[in-house]
């Protein structure tokens, strides 16, 4: 369990520094982290680094494709937690 929740914070440390590297780019013309990148990050774990980083750096917050993508990913990683505790807890009665 400390694995996984180490997992998440260095995930979420590094998803938030990517999305503000990127933010810098854009800021000055330079080479931008490929949107599929910072969709991977918050597949994997970094959703809530994501959506803070978003609102921090006003960073991808007007691209429709970008935000529905990843309003797709949170909606998934939310199911994916509720029937993990579904059988979590079916499993203790």
């Amino acid at each position: 369990m400390y694995f996984f929740l180490g997992y998440l914070l260095v995930l979420n440390i590094l998803t938030f520094v990517v999305y503000g590297l990127d933010k810098h780019s854009a800021k000055m013309g330079g080479r931008r982290v490929p949107e599929n990148v910072l969709l991977f990050l918050a597949f994997a774990g970094g959703t809530p680094a994501a959506y803070a980083a978003r609102a921090y750096f006003r960073h991808k917050t007007i691209k429709r494709p970008f935000i529905t993508r990843l309003r797709f990913i949170l909606i998934v990683q939310i199911g994916v937690v509720l029937l993990s505790l579904l059988f979590f807890f079916r499993g203790q009665a």
